[in-house]
């Protein structure tokens, strides 16, 4: 097993958990940081709240993906699909939490839903996330998100949150895993 999938096998078991999300002090405020291994926020294990719930679920699929592509540096791999899919588990787990809850409300977890209800959320994906190396896929309908967007989404303001960070498995001595400190082999 090499380390890479190693370290997927690991990040897919803390996602399989009924993981509860953290605190939003927790959040990456500066963007991305460098690094071979995503680590979890301690306190992502314990805060029950259904939003930072949802930005686990995205933080946790997005790693993961993040480290398939791979490279020297995953911490800044990035793709169409892979944000797709993040965004997409962002929002199963926003759908899942709202269903239990029906006070539970985000501003832009709410947007987020209607822009899938409406159809359009690789369209959001790739307009409001798109990045010059990604290869956006042919059917992506652009005028029809337009119009939609133009008369749904005024004054929308893009949102990510992490909660993690990456750092390299050579510089860290312990792995956190569901709450669990474990030395790194």
């Amino acid at each position: 097993m090499t380390v890479n999938t190693l370290r997927l096998a690991l990040l897919f078991a803390v996602a399989s958990c009924n993981v509860a999300s953290c605190n939003s002090e927790i959040y990456l405020r500066d963007g991305v940081t460098d690094g071979d291994t995503f680590y979890l926020a301690d306190s992502a294990l314990v805060d029950p709240d259904p939003v930072l719930q949802s930005w686990v679920s995205y933080s946790l699929t997005r790693s993961a993906c993040q480290l398939q592509i791979g490279g020297k540096n995953p911490a800044r791999a990035t793709s169409f699909d892979c944000e797709l899919t993040a965004r997409r588990h962002l929002l199963e787990t926003w759908i899942q939490h709202i269903a239990d809850d029906r006070t539970a409300s985000d501003p832009y977890l709410d947007a987020l839903n209607r822009v899938h209800d409406a159809g359009f959320l690789a369209e959001y994906v790739a307009h409001f996330l798109g990045k010059r190396q990604w290869r956006i896929p042919p059917d992506i309908r652009f005028a029809d998100f337009d119009v939609w967007r133009r008369e749904n989404l005024r004054g929308h303001k893009i949102v990510t949150r992490l909660t993690g960070s990456w750092n390299y498995a050579r510089n860290t001595n312990v792995f956190r895993n569901c709450g669990v400190a474990e030395p790194c082999s």
